[in-house]
């Protein structure tokens, strides 16, 4: 399947930055199932391009000027082949698979949420069918509902709130997973979908010795597939968001995000 993809992120501040720099990662993995026909990121400065211990395609911008507005632009085309039940073939994996099984602050796992993975699947993550029924029990712990949370909400307090969004789903799945001794990952990226609020997307990778890993969308409760489009992967949101950075002045901020992914 061919993606057009378009993407806009613009930060205001009611102050001047003096200095910002910013990490984006806004370029599809170099995975063997997806391929990129064409890719343009439009930022106001130059762009540093690395691949990151992830890897992931990364750009570093670095402002020095007073500015108050940043407006990041992607434009893009993508063709995704179709995963067979999820499995992620010939993929970047540059740590090694145990780099995932460690907690991190937003995907801690306590007594609460082990106690809901136990009770999910007491014979513990055996297979990938396994992975689904632990996505099926997320989502119906988890309603589906922005404001709710934001990008520190960690998976406990996920699960107490009962309600979140699909990075929410993502991080209590890879909780669940670690706590079951599993290793799993944070996905970024985009997905196809006539639901407009999950154009921009996240899942999860779990990771099984017979078939490498097997990618899970938790939200939608079912494999990731030609449809989904993949960005950046690591142990949370944290180190795959498509854009973080830090500043020197600016005041509040105001960020509006714009995504538009169609066939």
């Amino acid at each position: 399947m061919r993606h057009l993809i378009r993407h806009t992120t613009r930060y205001h501040y009611t102050d001047p930055v003096s200095y910002s720099i910013q990490v984006l990662r806004l370029t599809p993995r170099q995975d063997e199932h997806q391929r990129v026909l064409r890719w343009n990121i439009e930022a106001p400065g130059l762009l540093e391009e690395q691949v990151d211990a992830y890897g992931n395609v990364t750009h570093t911008l670095t402002l020095t000027q007073p500015h108050e507005a940043i407006e990041l632009k992607v434009t893009g085309q993508i063709e995704v082949a179709p995963l067979d039940d999820g499995a992620v073939p010939g993929e970047d994996s540059r740590l090694p698979v145990q780099a995932y099984c460690v907690p991190t602050q937003l995907t801690a796992c306590d007594d609460s949420i082990r106690a809901f993975a136990q009770a999910t699947l007491p014979g513990g993550l055996r297979g990938p069918d396994d992975a689904l029924a632990l996505a099926e029990a997320i989502e119906r712990r988890v309603a589906y509902e922005p404001g709710i949370t934001d990008v520190r909400t960690a998976a406990s307090q996920v699960l107490a709130l009962g309600h979140g969004v699909c990075q929410d789903h993502a991080h209590l799945f890879l909780a669940c997973a670690r706590a079951l001794g599993r290793p799993a990952r944070y996905v970024s990226g985009y997905l196809h979908t006539d639901a407009t609020h999950m154009a921009s997307h996240a899942w999860a990778d779990l990771w099984w010795p017979e078939q490498g890993w097997v990618s899970v969308d938790v939200t939608n409760r079912q494999y990731a597939s030609e449809r989904h489009c993949r960005l950046a992967v690591a142990r949370d949101y944290e180190s795959a968001s498509p854009v973080r950075g830090v500043r020197t002045g600016g005041g509040a901020e105001t960020m509006l995000v714009d995504v538009l992914v169609q066939q």
